[in-house]
């Protein structure tokens, strides 16, 4: 299991702590920055991590700013990717289960440490239903 990480200056601390927490479990995490809380540009971190999760050189990503609004804006403009963003044990478990989701992005002004961590969790243990989800996923897919 491969997973990409990438923040802005917003989301560094938590990316940092979400990194640790993904290697103690024995999870092999790419690193797509930011490596400090200076103000940057969250496009210029984010684009390459799910560019990586799109090519299958990462098997998922999560990335971090302050909301995680414009994180999941970004990588949601690389096709093939579908991130949600997640504030709750639910949200993180309906974004797999409903949606397939293949990159999640967490608000580090929004959320605490530890439940940025158990929404980590459970997002990566949950299981795409299919069924009815994937002919809604199958409409998201179609480029007219």
């Amino acid at each position: 299991m491969k997973v990409a990480v990438g923040s802005d200056h917003a989301g560094f601390k938590y990316k940092t702590a979400v990194k640790s927490h993904l290697e103690n479990k024995g999870i092999e995490v790419l690193d797509f920055g930011t490596d400090s809380d200076e103000s940057c540009d969250y496009p210029d971190f984010i684009r390459p991590a799910a560019e990586a999760v799109a090519s299958q050189t990462a098997d998922l990503g999560i990335v971090f700013g302050g909301s995680g609004n414009g994180e999941a804006i970004a990588a949601n403009k690389v096709k093939g990717i579908r991130c949600a963003v997640c504030w709750s044990p639910e949200t993180a478990e309906w974004a797999k289960t409903h949606n397939d989701a293949n990159m999640i992005a967490i608000g580090e002004r929004t959320i605490s440490i530890d439940l940025a961590c158990k929404i980590v969790d459970i997002w990566m243990t949950s299981e795409f239903e299919g069924g009815r989800h994937q002919r809604r996923i199958d409409k998201i897919e179609i480029v007219k």
